[in-house]
């Protein structure tokens, strides 16, 4: 029991070629060594758990090792890598920016960079979670950091690049480590079950890795786990259980009675998986992505980001053929906005079922498109419909030199057809030819068209003989008018009928039509512009225009609120448009009496003592101050 040591730290990588998903910075790490061209600082930045710290390990015991291979490995077998490996080496300082980031713990480090290393050719200095430093212990690290002396090499490890001085970032070589894939993962964590002994199936694995998001130390303690709680036998099933992940079997179930709309059997799927104890948010955030592992499984090209066991790659393939990719864009979408409102919302049962509620009845907002197996969005569009014509037999003339002039005027444009016919042997029948008009039904009767009454039908009369042939000015039908040309001429008429029946301006017309006024405001029960409609003066200054004088501003304004009825009053009484009045404020005559000025505190005291002089005493010997 004492002996045991997390699998983290057991098999933690000793050399370049055991670090697991970074062969793009161990490649280069590598060849500097063996070229000689290595930097004078390392910044390596990344998530948490992909390896940083322990390459800047692996680097500064490979630059002191004394018998570097060919391929730029340590030997471990030399003194500094043996006492590298036992931790005792001199030329290794680690530092812990998160605890020590003040100012005098960068001095106390620079300070011992002047001493040179006693063996081996460098000094490293490692820097973890250098995000942490403070801005004054960043700059007090600067002039080290630019010219350090040459046996000194700094590697400088953050998982929160944005967080660094820019002239730190300058002042190094940067290294971007990437997430561990998942297959480097499970591969890794073959080779460990193989050395412990421990019995695994690929598909318990696979759920690790899912489950560690790319970081190494994360999957090697979630394997340490899930060994103590099966007693070093990992399954499916187990590993599921403790991982508290929901079976890819439930969400297959649950895509089938959605897509039936079968909204009672979506309900009790969700009844049963609560009651297993699952969250309302482990089953919105695992339906998402099995929705986007069908998304990705619709196109041979993304095949490749399918992130599931081996025993369901051919399950996602049979599902993902039966679901529309417009189906499942719009259920990641809908189930999106329910994960975002998740923690607002009060009851979370109820919020997850309106969920299904909605995805259970997606299908009835989309359209199937013919042939293509897509689907579009249902719009109704507003068809267009097109003018309809009637067609308007021959206009036959029965003349020997006819010549029809006819003309259609209207509001809108004004069209002029003249035809012309060659003479006619007596007896011939000249023909018009058809024409087109648009139909009352397409553009309404009062368009400017020809009425079709005035229009002369083919009648089956013999023809006339030349003697009885009527003057051709005599068939030239009269102009007709427009509607609204007509609505015009009899407005014009009534309007001018109006102005011969209009009451004249005169002081007793206009007193009679001010006093009728000012009764409809008192029957309006508004007795204060009614008084001040009586305390008016009423001049007359033209055949149609008089003035309104006030006494005062308040009078005049009540005048002017009510301009709008009492001008509709007056044109209807005078039964004249015409009239017109303005409102003016009667000048003042005589000198203006000057009005009294309030006076302040002190200027009341002032006075007072002038009339009582024994006042200010009193106040100089009670030593009293005006407030």
């Amino acid at each position: 029991m004492d002996n045991f040591v997390v699998s983290a730290r057991k098999y933690r990588p000793q050399n370049f070629s055991t670090v697991v998903g970074q062969e793009h910075i161990t490649t280069t790490l590598k060849n500097a060594i063996r070229h000689q061209q290595l930097a004078h600082a390392f910044l390596f930045c990344g998530p948490r758990g992909v390896g940083k710290t322990t390459c800047a390990r692996i680097l500064a015991k490979t630059i002191n090792c004394e018998n570097i291979g060919e391929d730029g490995e340590a030997c471990n077998a030399c003194t500094s890598c043996v006492s590298f490996n036992n931790g005792s080496s001199f030329n290794i300082h680690e530092l812990d920016a998160a605890s020590n980031n003040s100012v005098d713990d960068i001095r106390a480090l620079t300070e011992q960079v002047r001493f040179a290393p006693q063996a081996g050719k460098y000094k490293v200095y490692i820097i973890d979670e250098v995000h942490m430093l403070s801005a004054s212990a960043f700059n007090a690290f600067l002039k080290t950091l630019e010219e350090p002396p040459p046996y000194a090499i700094f590697i400088l490890a953050t998982t929160e690049k944005h967080k660094i001085l820019p002239t730190i970032l300058s002042r190094c070589q940067i290294f971007d480590f990437k997430r561990i894939t998942t297959r480097d993962t499970v591969h890794h964590l073959e080779d460990i079950i193989k050395k412990e002994g421990i019995k695994a199936d690929k598909a318990s694995l696979h759920l690790i890795a899912q489950k560690s998001e790319g970081c190494m130390r994360d999957a090697l303690s979630i394997l340490d786990k899930i060994v103590s709680f099966t007693d070093g036998k990992l399954t499916y099933a187990n590993t599921l259980e403790h991982l508290n992940i929901l079976d890819e079997d439930y969400f297959f179930r649950l895509l089938e009675f959605l897509q039936k709309q079968d909204l009672a059997g979506a309900m009790l799927l969700f009844d049963e998986i609560n009651r297993k104890g699952f969250e309302g948010e482990t089953l919105l955030n695992g339906l998402s992505e099995f929705f986007r592992n069908l998304m990705v499984c619709q196109d041979e090209r993304t095949l490749g980001l399918l992130e599931t066991v081996e025993g369901f790659r051919e399950k996602y393939a049979k599902a993902a053929k039966e679901v529309s990719l417009a189906w499942l864009i719009s259920a990641i979408q809908i189930l999106n906005e329910a994960e975002i409102n998740f923690k607002q919302a009060r009851n979370k049962k109820l919020h997850l079922e309106l969920t299904l509620i909605r995805l259970a009845y997606m299908q009835q907002a989309l359209e199937w498109s013919g042939g293509e197996g897509e689907a579009v969005k249902k719009k109704r569009l507003d068809s267009v419909k097109p003018v309809s014509f009637r067609q308007i037999p021959p206009l036959r003339v029965k003349s020997a030199e006819a010549k029809l002039v006819i003309e259609e005027k209207s509001d809108l444009r004004s069209e002029k057809v003249e035809v012309e016919k060659k003479p006619a042997i007596a007896g011939e029948e000249a023909t018009l030819p058809a024409r087109q008009l648009p139909s009352a039904q397409g553009l309404g009767a009062a368009n400017g068209s020809l009425p079709t009454s005035q229009i002369s039908h083919p009648t089956s009369q013999a023809p006339l003989p030349t003697s009885q042939i009527p003057d051709p000015t005599s068939l030239t039908p009269k102009p007709t008018l427009g509607a609204l040309q007509k609505i015009r001429k009899e407005i014009g008429k009534k309007s001018r009928a109006g102005t011969e029946e209009s009451v004249p301006l005169t002081d007793e017309n206009l007193r009679q039509a001010w006093e009728e006024y000012i009764q409809k405001l008192t029957e309006a029960k508004n007795h204060t512009t009614a008084t001040n409609l009586k305390l008016a003066e009423l001049v007359i200054t033209g055949d149609l225009n008089f003035d309104i004088y006030t006494a005062t501003n308040i009078q005049l304004r009540f005048i002017e609120q009510e301009r709008g009825g009492l001008i509709d009053h007056l044109h209807q009484f005078f039964r004249n448009r015409m009239i017109t009045y303005q409102v003016l404020l009667k000048a003042t005559e005589g000198p203006v009496e000057p009005q009294e000025k309030p006076l302040n505190k002190r200027e009341q005291f002032q006075l007072m003592v002038e009339q009582y002089p024994l006042i200010k005493e009193l106040k100089d010997k009670l030593n009293l101050s005006l407030d």
